[in-house]
């Protein structure tokens, strides 16, 4: 459905301002910026979309959903041109494997968004436009251990969703995601339902994953085996149930986990079961994909999300002689120049496309082996790193207090300033995830990180300075253990350098990831 078109369809009448209005797609029209802006902000939307603009502390936020993160050469050009015509000439990936455009200050007109719906970017009915991004392995289709590609998924979806714009009524923040079994996993992402590729005596199934219990906790295990061809109509039936739930009588609109809170996963199952012909099977059967079988790990292992960045730096893919190179954004940022100059690379090396991913970093694919050493130097003449031992692979920002008024600190530039410092302190062999959260929400990474550091205000006698808690590893609590209090961002670099060398000094074996080393670890240890 046409961007000009979506409001009579959908609303059932000639389109009009006020139906357009309705699409929110006003939003982004054109509109000075200065005293007159907080009217036009008070009614944008709280989830961000193409046609959904959200206010921020550093101008208007529009997100472009990517299904699967696989992005085309000619979209990368656009976002640039949009980014530098409308706002602060730049692009940040997102853990949904997301581009945002930040800073607009210029109103973005609709024949601009129509040429953004023409060329694919947006759904193609934007009053479903806000709907999270389906997220998927950004190797699907590529992955060398894959038990099936997960592309076709995503696209059916992703098309369903458009042709029923009945699901505007859900929650903006309603996830899907397709794990296609390979050795690049998105399990451990936190989202509503997972449909997790297994293998059962020699054949593939999903096995599906519901959001249940407490909030910030991965997916939990139905018990439940799909073949393939059953994923969508038992999805389309989950959505069903979810939406005749759902109160649309005001502006909240019910997440999944508080309706399976509320309902009981077993009732809510039994009426999705109501709707389908063929029956709902738990399965006994405990599968385990061919990759860890070899190493003997538990099928519930793969939600602790290990080796997540593995996939950064130079990989074979599956189809022979071409491989994907893994290319480092610090902070998931790219600068629109940078976003031009891969595009070009991609279009003139591999298939013409990118690959974003939830981790907010980006890979080039198809690229057959004797070019793939000119590719990593001209990735390297943008600015940008292929190895994963760069401390920036794993380091991960909110937009902090220049970007939301929520934060309590400057994370992007604290981030940055800590990987300058560790670039020049420390050599890392294997990544470590240290995430800058600027409150407790934790925008940025919602699942558990190496390190967190949140963001707090510090009184001392010359007023307020900026500093975060320390937290590390595994524990109850939302962000792991707490390691230290109130340590100003001055202190910061030189406390995380002492505990890096301590974890590379006191490890087991090289092996040892640093979340391995810190759960096995006293406080009194991780503090020396």
């Amino acid at each position: 459905m046409k961007f000009r078109d979506c409001a009579a369809a959908v609303m059932g009448s000639p389109k009009s301002e006020c139906q357009l209005s309705r699409c929110h797609t006003h939003h982004l029209l054109p509109a000075s910026h200065g005293e007159g802006v907080p009217s036009l902000l008070s009614g944008f939307a709280t989830c961000p979309g193409l046609f959904y603009a959200t206010p921020a502390a550093d101008g208007i936020l529009s997100r472009i959903r990517i299904p699967g993160g696989i992005i085309s050469s000619q979209q990368c050009r656009a976002i640039a041109d949009i980014a530098d015509q409308h706002g602060g000439g730049y692009v940040d990936v997102t853990n949904r494997a997301n581009l945002q455009v930040r800073e607009i200050r210029t109103g973005i007109n609709s024949e601009v968004l129509q040429h953004l719906q023409d060329i694919g970017l947006g759904s193609r009915n934007s009053v479903v436009d806000h709907i999270r991004n389906i997220m998927t392995s950004p190797t699907a289709g590529i992955d060398p251990q894959e038990l099936i590609d997960t592309r076709p998924f995503v696209q059916d979806w992703d098309n369903y969703i458009a042709a029923h714009p009945a699901l505007s009524g859900l929650s903006a923040k309603f996830s899907v995601c397709f794990d296609g079994g390979g050795i690049i996993r998105v399990c451990d992402r936190l989202n509503d339902i997972l449909f997790a590729a297994v293998l059962v005596d020699g054949n593939v199934y999903f096995r599906l994953y519901l959001s249940v219990g407490a909030k910030g906790q991965p997916p939990s295990d139905t018990g439940i085996l799909l073949t393939p061809e059953k994923c969508l109509p038992v999805l389309a039936a989950l959505t069903e149930v979810y939406l005749a739930h759902s109160n649309t009588t005001n502006n909240h609109r019910l997440r999944l986990l508080e309706l399976l809170n509320t309902l009981g996963c077993e009732n809510y199952l039994q009426e999705v079961q109501q709707r389908l012909p063929f029956s709902l099977l738990c399965s006994n059967l405990t599968p385990q994909p061919p990759s860890l079988v070899e190493k003997g790990e538990e099928f519930s292992n793969l939600l602790q999300g290990e080796g997540k960045y593995q996939h950064i730096g130079i990989h074979p893919q599956r189809q022979q002689g071409l491989f994907y190179i893994g290319a480092v954004l610090p902070l998931g940022r790219l600068e629109s120049k940078q976003m031009r100059g891969l595009a070009d690379l991609a279009a003139k090396y591999g298939s013409g496309t990118l690959r974003l991913t939830p981790w907010q970093n980006l890979l080039l694919t198809d690229i057959s082996q004797q070019w793939v050493g000119d590719v990593q130097s001209e990735i390297a003449f943008l600015g940008l790193d292929t190895s994963a031992t760069n401390i920036k692979s794993a380091l991960i920002a909110c937009s902090g207090n220049k970007g939301c008024a929520s934060s309590a600190t400057d994370t992007k530039s604290h981030a940055l300033a800590l990987a300058e410092y560790l670039e020049t302190h420390v050599t890392l062999d294997c990544p470590v995830n240290i995430h800058f959260t600027g409150c407790e929400k934790s925008c940025a990474q919602h699942s558990k990180s190496d390190i967190t550091l949140l963001g707090v205000s510090i009184e001392d006698g010359n007023g307020t300075v900026e500093g975060y808690h320390v937290y590390v590893g595994d524990s109850e609590h939302k962000f792991g253990r707490e390691i230290y209090q109130y340590v100003t961002f001055a202190e910061l670099p030189a406390l995380i350098k002492r505990m890096l060398d301590v974890y590379q000094i006191q490890r087991l074996h090289l092996d040892e990831s640093f979340r391995e080393f810190s759960n096995r670890c006293a406080i009194a240890q991780l503090q020396l």
